[in-house]
Order: C-alpha cells, then structure tokens, then sequence
C-alpha cells in the first residue's frame, strides 16, 4: 500500500479510545411502502475518536509526535481495535484452527480472513495486518513452523507455503491483527489550559482501503 508507515498507533491511548463498525446501506422505499435495501460496500470499515483515550500530557506529546510523523493524513498506519484483534474471541489466546481459510484447493498463497457468523448469516472480513510473530497456521488441524512450511506478509496478510498443501486439506489459522488507518484530520486543535481541566481534543481515526 503506498502512503503506508508499518508502526502502530500507542496502544495504551486507543485502549482508551472510542469507535466501531461503519456500513453503509442505500434504502429505496417503494410506493408500496415496502423497501429495497443494497450495500455498495463489500467490507465494513471502521472508524475511531482517539482523544478520548488521551489522559496526560505526556499521552498528548505522543500523539503530536505521531502524528506529526505521519504528516497528517497524508500516511497511514496501524491500529490495535482492543474489542477485536484477535482470529478469536477477546480474552483467548489464537489457536492454528481459529479460522478456515481454505478447503479444498491447492495453491501456495492463502490470504488471512476472519468469519462473523450466526445462525441467520455470515461476513468473512479480508485481514490485511496481521501481528509479526502472531501467526499460527495448520493443516487438517497439524501445526506447520513459520518460516520453514510458511511465511506471512504482515502488509498483506497472506499466508505463503513454501509447498502447496495437498488438494484436499483444510488450511487454518489463528492470528492476532492490527486495523490499517489514518487520521481524518490533518489539523489537532489543543488547549493546553482547556486539557488540564479535562477538555480534550478531537482525533478521529478511519480505517483505509488496502
């Protein structure tokens, strides 16, 4: 990805950040009174208020600094979604068998992909960031050694075996993941007086395209 800086934004202020899932539906009533709904969005996106998590003024100094780095929104970076982070539930560690990434097919290359499901419906989101080092991979539930079996691009997310897997295996893995993101802002208006008292700056953060 160009305009792309691989460091992640402090953890410790997005742990105290805000933010969630973003979609966009586009909803026709009809004059019936019935509706058609559609997505022109194929992957949800994800938006973020980091100043909320700012609680010193060293916490704030970092953030200039970072964002100075970044130039604004000219560079985007990583950022870790503590509710969501993990090929698993919070809380649990990765297992190779988390996610299924493949069955039945025979090529070297499998992109990383995390599944959201239910019994009514289901949204596989493509992960492009994942974690260096986090990656566990397995085939028909045997876990394979990075670096000898695989590699992963940690600026892609896919995972390559140095030998295809046989046709008929189910490829799997566990992964922790970062979220690719830039300010959506390029100015950060601080009150240094305002700040002390508990006032704190607007940050917003959105999740980009890769």
């Amino acid at each position: 990805m160009t305009n792309f800086h691989d460091v992640r934004f402090p953890a410790k202020i997005s742990f105290g950040s805000s933010g969630g899932i973003e979609r966009r539906t586009e909803i026709v009533e009809l004059v019936n009174g019935f509706e058609e709904r559609n997505s022109p969005w194929s992957q949800s996106r994800r938006r973020y208020e980091a100043g909320l998590g700012l609680r010193t003024l060293g916490d704030l100094s970092d953030v200039l600094t970072f964002f100075e780095a970044r130039r604004g929104r000219l560079h985007a970076f990583r950022w870790k979604d503590w509710l969501d982070h993990r090929s698993c539930a919070p809380g649990v560690a990765p297992a190779s068998t988390d996610e299924v990434l493949s069955v039945g097919d025979a090529p070297t290359d499998f992109p990383l992909t995390k599944t959201y499901a239910d019994s009514a419906g289901s949204y596989t989101r493509t992960i492009t960031h994942p974690v260096p080092g986090s990656v566990t991979v397995a085939l028909d539930g045997v876990p394979q050694t990075e670096g000898a079996d695989f590699t992963v691009d940690t600026t892609s997310g896919v995972v390559r075996f140095t030998v295809a897997p046989p046709s008929n295996a189910s490829v799997t893995a566990g992964f922790e993941f970062d979220v690719p993101v830039r300010f959506d802002t390029d100015t950060i208006d601080v009150n240094l007086s305002a700040f002390e008292a508990g006032e704190i700056p607007s940050v917003p953060v959105i999740e980009v395209r890769v």
